[in-house]
């Protein structure tokens, strides 16, 4: 198998857009092949990553579209939907297209466009994900991450207020982010007194409804010093799959899939959870990102809290958790999700976050579909 590299990385700035699908992606995917200096006639696979543009927008055939908006015919294209997690799908095909030799220039580019629906409307669209049983019956994902949250608390007892610091940590290194829709700061005060939304969730346990768009652009790492003389090689790269009916899972706080795609992605870069120098996981509940650290192995089964509670996960911590803001202040649309975190570690382990740049050589990132549903685990490491 060749050697992957990332050279090319962009995302829009994410928010209220009035931009639409087609604009959204068209933004990321030519900004992705400027930043690489690669002309679009060089492409030859396009993958785009979505979860609903025909639910929320009547648009299909995005794709095909965006091979034009961008001048980049003929290069084949294909839409990725793995629901929240199409973002980490699409960078798993992106890395098989290069990897295999089918392509020798790969873009990535992953959007949703949201904002325009009430969040009702949003709501219902993602929840259309679940089980038709669970999702009959009104159980959203909102539902299952209080209740999951619910029993972590009392099971491993947790303090109420250690989910309002990952809210708290999050919106602060967001503020560092001129691409995130929140860039403000708030305390855990504010947090604990927002509306209540899932018991024990808050308003500000949850991230946003987002419009946005990131695209990464892969190539062989041999032709790398072709466009330039720092980049990032997807040294492992593994999605896993859970049960589709979340209350027949053993454990509601052990997410399967995430301990299987990371332990398979550690495996294939020949690394373990202590040579991590940065991640980015898919916190789009405050308990996400405890469940994550702990399924991958960077803090013991109930302990995630209490290395947040020790400032492990800060920007200037062993392990910095979410640099770019996370969900919970990046924002979340669906279908960039996971190219956005790809774009975050690339940018981390070459050295050019800003002012959250933190000392990276190793990142992960790890995109959730569903409650845990379906997972992709990206490992990148500096050249």
């Amino acid at each position: 198998m060749t050697d992957v590299a990332v050279i090319g990385a962009s995302m829009t700035t994410f928010g209220q857009r009035e931009a639409w699908i087609r604009e959204l992606l068209a933004e990321a995917g030519s900004a992705c092949l400027d930043d690489a200096g690669v002309a679009p006639q060089e492409l030859e696979h396009l993958y785009v990553a979505n979860m609903a543009s025909g639910e929320f927008e009547g648009q299909t055939g995005v794709p095909n579209a965006l091979v034009q908006d961008l001048a980049a015919t003929p290069a084949y294209t294909q839409r990725v939907d793995q629901t929240s997690a199409s973002g980490g799908a699409g960078i798993y095909a992106a890395w098989q297209s290069v990897a295999s030799g089918a392509s020798e220039m790969t873009l990535l580019v992953g959007g949703e466009k949201m904002t325009h629906r009430t969040t009702g409307e949003s709501t219902d669209i993602i929840a259309s994900l679940t089980h038709p049983v669970e999702y009959k019956h009104g159980v959203t994902l909102p539902s299952f991450a209080g209740l999951t949250a619910r029993h972590y608390l009392e099971r491993f007892d947790a303090p109420r207020e250690s989910l309002a610091r990952v809210a708290v940590k999050n919106h602060e290194n967001g503020a560092l982010n001129p691409h995130a829709q929140f860039q403000t700061e708030i305390d855990v005060e504010t947090a604990l007194e927002s509306p209540m939304i899932a018991d024990p969730l808050r308003l500000y346990d949850f991230c946003p409804v987002t419009d946005g768009a990131a695209a990464l652009l892969f190539c062989p790492a041999e032709r790398v010093r072709e466009y330039a003389d720092s980049y990032a090689v997807v040294s492992g790269v593994a999605g896993a799959t859970d049960t589709h009916v979340v209350h027949e899972r053993a454990d509601p706080t052990t997410m399967g899939a995430v301990v299987e795609s990371g332990e398979a992605a550690f495996e294939m870069a020949g690394l373990g959870p202590d040579d991590v120098d940065v991640a980015e996981l898919h916190d789009m509940f405050t308990i996400l990102e405890f469940l994550q650290m702990e399924g991958l192995g960077f803090a013991p089964k109930g302990e995630a809290w209490r290395e947040m509670e020790a400032g492990t996960t800060e920007l200037d911590g062993e392990l910095p958790v979410n640099t770019s803001g996370g969900l919970k202040s990046k924002g979340h649309p669906l279908g960039a999700t996971g190219v956005a975190q790809g774009y975050e570690i690339y940018r981390q382990v070459t050295g050019n976050a800003g002012e959250r740049t933190v000392d990276a050589e190793v990142g992960l990132a790890c995109n959730v579909g569903g409650f845990g549903n379906c997972v992709t685990t990206t490992i990148v490491e500096a050249r």
